[in-house]
């Protein structure tokens, strides 16, 4: 519990919560306890000399190493409020200003509570066979060739390769598809999955350190460091509005010589439409897009996606429903097709190819009986191999095969595999991943409608099947066979040449999603992207993407309507009051009024308004 006050809250917290508290008590002594009036600016004395004064000392250490912000005018304006009486305006300021720093911060802190789940998941024992028994060891000692066993239920330590058992293993977390798959000797396994009801005995392939799940943790953690600092909409403007606000207070003061003028000037100038205005047109549009579906679990994402003009696409399950179906069956050399999928399909239940599940589903829907599998090897890019029922069968793509063999087959593009049963051609699958309903629709509409200059697909999918995708929905951009670790240096590349936006789906679109300006995750498939992506869209629907974007366009429209109005309206204020005809308690009022209509026309971000999505 004190681990959670202390890094969870804050000192920014803590400070407000001690504002908050401050004020109500003043408010309670003040009208509900009228004999204890006088005592009612008391706790106000606490939070300016405890919680302002922490505020401004570190607002000064800002102003030395000249870094103006909307925050600096505020612990001006905390100061301001002391010398002049206004306490309560005051501990406004500072509830304002640290419950703000208090959500920020909370929002940064994103990657490394991600980067805490991965690290509580990842085992830190194994048992090792040593002359028939297993020992246990910590996970570092493992080495290269050791047997170790995995108990049901396990979570893999490193990668290898099944040498004895049969079972299965639920690899979600690193494939991002929620499927269990087979596994038998010769099958590869991955560091980070879990074991099914079976033990299975593995040899070692890769040291822990090297292993899949550790090197997904590094990606994460590189991916969290490489993520561009983003300036708040606040900052930008009060980068500005602060040194007009300053430079004008002072002028009134040299120019009339009368010191009240210079405090008239900064009470009138407290920044409270970027401080509350701009807050509130952001919780406003966090409720309407929860109510639509959408989590924001970053607030900075509302403000910079409608800038991005980069869109970067993962493929299956995101432009793609994400389950392929095999809708074509070409068998060659005398070959039954019903023998063939029979064979193939009682191979295909220890790979973890995409295409599995679908060669699956079709020997399902034809009541097969299926057969067990000797001797699986899937090394990558290689294809399929394993012995079924005494004959030899290798699934593998076009590339694979003799240029006589290739010469049989149909020319096309999308998804195929090749199957050669006891070394000649004996069939040719074609599969199709059907694009969503709504993916050219959408991909059509974001360059005139949202002022996106660069569509990209980024996919770990084999380069023929995604350019294939892309061509069908008209995206000229396509990188195909990416790991996650070239997804991220992709998307690093691009960030760095224009805000991006990146929409994926699994656990290996998740380092890109850090690295990305804003990262948009689909369903619920996996917690580490719901993590990593700055909004979740609960329903995988790309209309619902296209929601996002324009409530961002909504959010941020309003956003500056109030900041710049009510700045506008300071301007004119802090002008009258530099030539005398507004004292500070009259500012003070006129400043009121001013954050009182910013704040309405704020509020307008909560009502959903007549159309929420073009396309």
């Amino acid at each position: 519990m004190q681990r959670f006050f202390d890094k969870e809250i804050g000192t920014e917290g803590w400070i407000a919560i001690l504002a908050l508290v401050s004020i109500a008590l003043h408010l309670i002594l003040r009208f509900l306890i009228p004999e204890l009036h006088p005592y009612s600016d008391y706790p106000l004395y606490v939070t300016l000399g405890m919680g302002g004064g922490i505020l401004v000392l570190d607002l000064i250490r800002k102003l030395i190493f000249l870094q103006f912000g909307s925050d600096l005018l505020a612990g001006m304006s905390i100061v301001t409020a002391i010398l002049l009486g206004e306490y309560l305006a005051g501990s406004l300021v500072v509830l304002m200003l640290s419950g703000g720093e208090t959500l920020e911060k909370y929002a940064i802190r994103t990657a490394s509570k991600m980067l805490e789940v991965l690290a509580k998941r990842a085992p830190t024992t194994a048992h090792r066979k040593v002359n028939h028994t297993f020992e246990e060891i910590s996970v570092e000692k493992i080495k290269i060739g050791d047997i170790i066993e995995i108990f049901p239920h396990e979570i893999c330590p490193v990668d290898g390769e099944v040498v004895a058992g049969h079972g299965v293993m639920d690899e979600s977390y690193l494939t991002g598809e929620p499927f269990l798959i087979s596994k038998a000797p010769g099958s590869a396994v991955l560091s980070g999955s879990i074991n099914g009801d079976a033990s299975l005995t593995i040899r070692a392939s890769k040291l822990a350190q090297e292993s899949r799940y550790a090197k997904i943790m590094q990606v994460m953690s590189e991916s969290a460091q490489k993520r561009p600092r983003l300036r708040r909409l606040a900052d930008q403007l009060g980068a500005w509005y602060t040194p007009v606000a300053v430079l004008l207070a002072v002028a009134a003061w040299i120019f009339s010589g009368n010191s009240i003028r210079f405090l008239a000037v900064l009470v009138i100038a407290t920044p409270c439409p970027l401080l509350i205005a701009i807050p509130v047109a952001i919780i406003g549009s966090i409720s309407l897009a929860a109510s639509r579906g959408i989590l924001v679990k970053n607030p900075v994402v509302l403000e910079q996606a409608d800038q991005c003009k980069t869109m970067i696409f993962d493929k299956t399950g995101t432009l793609t429903y994400g389950k392929p179906i095999l809708t074509d069956q070409s068998t060659y050399n005398n070959q039954k097709p019903e023998e063939v999928l029979r064979l193939v399909a009682s191979m295909e239940r220890y790979s973890k190819h995409p295409l599995a599940s679908a060669i699956l589903e079709k020997a399902s829907e034809e009541h097969l009986e299926l057969c067990d599998a000797q001797q699986i090897s899937e090394p990558k890019g290689k294809g399929l191999t394993g012995m079924v029922s005494g004959r030899k069968v290798y699934v593998a793509s076009r590339k694979q095969l003799n240029e006589k063999d290739q010469q049989l087959l149909p020319h096309g593009e999308g998804l195929e595999c090749i199957i050669l049963i006891d070394g000649q051609l004996a069939a040719h699958y074609r599969f199709r991943d059907s694009p969503r309903a709504d993916s050219r629709s959408f991909v059509d509409h974001l360059i005139p409608h949202h002022g996106i200059k660069k569509i990209m697909i980024i996919s770990g999918d084999r380069e023929e099947e995604v350019r294939y995708l892309a061509d069908s929905l008209g995206i000229k951009e396509v990188y195909g066979s990416k790991s996650p670790e070239e997804k991220v240096d992709l998307v690093v590349q691009e960030t760095q040449k224009a805000k991006t936006l990146y929409v994926g789906d699994g656990i290996n679109d998740a380092p890109a999603l850090l690295a990305s300006t804003v990262g948009i995750a689909f369903g619920q498939n996996s917690d580490i992207t719901a993590e990593a992506a700055g909004a979740v869209v609960m329903e995988s629907s790309l209309e619902k993407v296209d929601e996002f974007l324009h409530i961002s366009h909504r959010m941020r429209k309003i956003a500056l309507q109030s900041a710049l109005g009510g700045m506008a309206l300071s301007i004119i204020g802090m002008f009258v009051a530099a030539f005398g005809y507004l004292p500070p308690v009259a500012g003070a009022l006129t400043q009121e009024v001013i954050d009182v209509f910013a704040i309405l026309n704020s509020l307008r971000t909560i009502w959903k308004p007549s159309t929420i999505s073009d396309m």
